[in-house]
């Protein structure tokens, strides 16, 4: 007979529990269709995914590997380690990579000049300013390629967990891939960590050295609510976009990719927002303290355990066909006694049609001993015949 520490090895992936605490239909098509290879909508108040498309899939940034750029120059400066009064010099790499002999968007730069932080920061938002980027990398981190690695290690940090950088600009490169759904995760972000770096994402234009240049992302112009974030393009990924509006207080961060233009670029976006902000309304799922479900122990001084959530819970939900929603509490188990109150042992997942819309932790409602050995004894008994079945 397999020992007991051996028989939990295999058994656990074996018996991982899913507790339906909602009767629904079963999924059907989304309420939305975009021409997007990729995409994604999320509710940044809530957490809700209103709509993906293929938002895991791994697809070159262009672009958008600024966003990342930037995130990296905000955390350094919100620490200190930076000012906006800094100034970067201008090398040789910079300018002829990033410059306009290079062809890609550009600040003009002039080789051996130096450049304040701010006036570097506004040229990456405002005017995609590849020159600007390499500045700013060589500046914090000597090269590209180290500076890449701040980005990775940044990007492990907040949670991006399918997306690789390997250069500030967003340049082609084979081993660079993000998804949607990271870079909608990066945009909000950004919102809430830096809001007084946030701003320049909204400027419309900007002059320097006595050029001006007008910020490329078109939901600034929709009278949408709009106030970022950011365009891109490469011929193998087509045009993508990570934006951002406020309506009737609630935010909406949109990233798609994939597209045939710059015309239907904006188009999309914008229908796809202004989809996000009409049809759905906010429902409240469990208040502070409600107890959602049970989880399963294994050798506890009883069967289960009950879970809850430590905040008020709240999704959007469509405002036709609301019975396509469904949740499920899922958890790998059944869970080690002893239990401590208020231990993550789970979590709930909320499906609206064939969209998974929000994922919350889950924690024990209350402690939970370890049980005598008779018990222990008879729930490895169950799990063995269990995994025969």
């Amino acid at each position: 007979m397999k020992s007991l520490e051996t028989m939990k090895s295999w058994l656990a992936p074996i018996v991982a529990l899913m507790a339906m605490i909602a009767l629904t239909v079963p999924a059907a098509a989304q309420m939305f269709e975009s021409r997007a290879e990729q995409a994604i909508l999320l509710d940044s108040n809530t957490g809700t995914i209103l709509y993906a498309k293929n938002a895991d899939q791994k697809v070159p940034p262009a672009s958008l590997a600024k966003l990342m750029t930037m995130e990296v120059v905000f955390n350094a400066l919100k620490a200190g380690r930076l000012s906006m009064d800094d100034e970067f010099l201008v090398s040789e790499n910079a300018w002829r990579s990033g410059g306009a002999s290079s062809g890609g968007s550009t600040m003009f730069a002039e080789l051996n000049s130096s450049i304040r932080l701010e006036d570097l920061i506004q040229g990456v938002i405002v005017q995609s300013a590849n020159d600007g980027c390499i500045i700013i990398a060589e500046g914090m981190a000597g090269s590209e390629e180290v500076f890449a690695s701040l980005m990775n290690d940044r990007a492990k940090k907040i949670g991006l967990d399918d997306s690789h950088f390997t250069n500030s600009t967003g340049l082609p490169d084979p081993l660079q891939k993000v998804t949607m759904r990271d870079l909608a995760k990066l945009g909000d972000h950004i919102r809430r960590e830096y809001p007084e770096y946030y701003k320049y994402y909204a400027q419309r234009d900007f002059t320097w050295n006595k050029i001006l240049q007008r910020n490329r992302n078109p939901l600034l112009t929709m009278n949408i609510g709009a106030d970022g974030m950011k365009t891109g393009h490469t011929e193998e990924s087509g045009y993508a976009i990570v934006g951002s509006i406020e309506r009737d207080g609630r935010r909406l961060i949109v990233a798609m990719s994939g597209l045939e233009s710059s015309r239907a670029r904006a188009e999309e976006a914008r229908k796809l927002l202004e989809w996000g902000a009409r049809a759905f309304e906010p429902y409240e799922i469990f208040k502070k303290g409600d107890e959602i479900g049970n989880v399963r122990l294994y050798g506890g001084a009883q069967l289960t355990v009950p879970v809850t959530v430590k905040e008020d819970l709240d999704i959007l939900l469509p405002i036709t066909d609301r019975d396509r929603m469904k949740a499920r509490v899922v958890y790998t188990g059944p869970v080690m006694a002893p239990v401590e109150e208020g231990q993550e042992i789970a979590t709930l997942k909320v499906w609206i049609g064939d969209t998974l819309t929000q994922e919350t932790p889950l924690y024990a409602a209350q402690a939970v001993p370890q049980g005598p050995i008779y018990r222990r004894a008879l729930d490895a008994l169950t799990e063995l015949a269990l995994g025969w079945i």
